[in-house]
């Protein structure tokens, strides 16, 4: 889980550059790869995520699943959008209105994708919290990093800049997350402590 949480931010930057040069067809599919790559790391979180909080509260173990599924899925949609722009940027006779609005697509495709992930994080941060599954003060950090990622998404979609610079307190808790999962894991359980551990349904 924390190779996937550093992957999916390693491979999303460097893609999201690449696809900045829409008129070159091979830069713009290798960074759409790569973001294809993010896409499937993401959901993989989700996946492999499911299980650890399941048994601590099953209702936020879906709920962050269905986060991380539908972040995943608006994010190669957005990509999709991208790829678009490549014909368009060696066809004249198109309008030069079809290619910002491919351009549109992508960036709300990627504020949508956020937002999910920001209310899912939210009860993801809570089950660590409360299961003292990290540190306390990184479980907050998250929290917090998470709410301030969704009102930025929420803001871009309606219309104000400012979601890059929001983004920034929950982009660094999932480097800082992958580092201590790669580092760590999650505290071993006995397997008293397993046993007795309730599995709260909602």
């Amino acid at each position: 889980m924390g190779a996937l949480f550093l992957l999916a931010f390693v491979v999303y930057i460097p893609g999201n550059a690449l696809t900045g040069a829409a008129a070159d067809q091979t830069r713009t599919s290798a960074g759409a790869l790569l973001m294809l790559v993010n896409s499937v790391a993401v959901a993989g979180i989700g996946v492999l995520m499911f299980p650890v909080l399941k048994r601590r509260h099953e209702l936020s173990a879906h709920a962050y699943l269905v986060s991380r599924v539908v972040e995943a899925v608006m994010l190669a949609v957005g990509i999709v959008f991208l790829l678009l722009l490549v014909p368009l940027a060696r066809d004249a006779s198109i309008s030069p209105s079809l290619a910002d609005v491919l351009r549109q697509g992508n960036l709300y495709a990627y504020q949508i994708a956020m937002v999910s992930l920001g209310l899912g994080g939210l009860l993801f941060c809570r089950v660590l919290f409360r299961a003292r599954l990290v540190p306390g003060f990184m479980a907050v950090w998250g929290a917090v990093g998470y709410a301030v990622f969704a009102v930025g998404a929420i803001l871009e979609i309606l219309g104000y800049g400012v979601g890059m610079a929001l983004s920034v307190p929950g982009g660094l808790f999932e480097v800082g997350l992958g580092v201590l999962l790669a580092a760590k894991g999650f505290p071993a359980e006995s397997e008293e402590e397993a046993q007795a551990l309730p599995v709260v349904p909602g």
